[in-house]
């Protein structure tokens, strides 16, 4: 059975849904997206996703296709009719069909693409109990990374170099210092303390992020939010990642450098399980 997919306004198979060819998110990645996570048939910080997506609309000067109640609906309405019980929520929106010229077009109607994926056991991924490997690449993306733009490809391209690596991610570095993941914000733990790059358009200002630092405060867990290198990295006594789909994810080696004793360490741990527990209570 086809998944029912939800294209400007209508709910349809996804055999049928189609976008115009001249879609300015196919020709120019002018859009945005956001992925929400579904557990036990709940929307995990929807509000935060909202609030970061009509952030992302702003910076590009584009229009909104409905509301932030509109959209709840539409999130809820695809997981009831696709029964996710755990799985990913996807959203795009570009500024809509025109004739191709790099100006915005001033009468084009805003696109809106959403889908679900279902992915049983979501939070239980064994990974977490291993924690995954990664290497360092050179960070040549925009400058505008708190964007939440469509713009995919550089991050495709790390990955692929992970993956021919033989490990599982890639985190980015620029100017001698390590930016974040290739869809995720990354974190190093050191004598206790949670060390994570600060917020500014370098990085994606993370909404698993926010929940998480907010969480290891509340736990008087200590954070440090600064720039960090590979070296540091290395001889850090463990590192995490954290994203909407991965949630916190343990980072058990580093450009062939084991953390620790190549384990997931006691506060990515911690923080995985604090984070599941007060997302799963104030999930819609």
């Amino acid at each position: 059975m086809s998944r029912t997919v939800y294209v400007n306004g209508e709910y349809l198979p996804e055999e049928d849904a189609k976008i115009s060819v001249f879609d300015r998110g196919f020709l120019m990645a002018d859009g945005v997206y956001e992925v929400t996570s579904v557990l036990d048939g709940k929307l995990i910080d929807f509000a935060g996703h909202a609030k970061r997506l009509q952030r992302s609309l702003d910076e590009l000067e584009m229009a909104a296709p409905c509301t932030a109640d509109e959209l709840l609906e539409i999130h809820r309405q695809l997981v009831r009719v696709n029964e996710v019980e755990d799985g990913l929520i996807y959203l795009q929106v570009t500024r809509g069909a025109a004739d191709r010229d790099f100006a915005y077009p001033e009468d084009a109607e805003p696109s809106l693409v959403l889908f679900t994926q279902a992915k049983p056991g979501l939070a239980d991924n064994p990974v977490a109990k291993k924690g995954i490997k990664v290497i360092s690449i050179d960070d040549i993306r925009w400058g505008r990374r708190d964007i939440k733009t469509v713009q995919l490809l550089y991050p495709s391209m790390a990955k692929m170099a992970a993956k021919k690596a033989g490990v599982d991610d890639a985190w980015l570095v620029e100017d001698g210092v390590v930016t974040e993941g290739t869809s995720n914000n990354a974190y190093i733990v050191k004598d206790g303390r949670i060390i994570t790059r600060q917020l500014s358009n370098d990085i994606l200002h993370g909404i698993t992020r926010a929940a998480v630092l907010r969480f290891a405060a509340e736990a008087q867990m200590k954070v440090e939010e600064r720039a960090f290198t590979i070296a540091e990295a290395q001889d850090a006594d463990e590192a995490f990642i954290t994203s909407a789909s991965s949630f916190v994810m343990p980072v058990v080696e580093i450009d062939g450098a084991a953390l620790g004793a190549g384990t997931p360490g006691p506060v990515a741990t911690r923080l995985r399980d604090i984070y599941l527990d007060e997302m799963r209570k104030a999930a819609v």
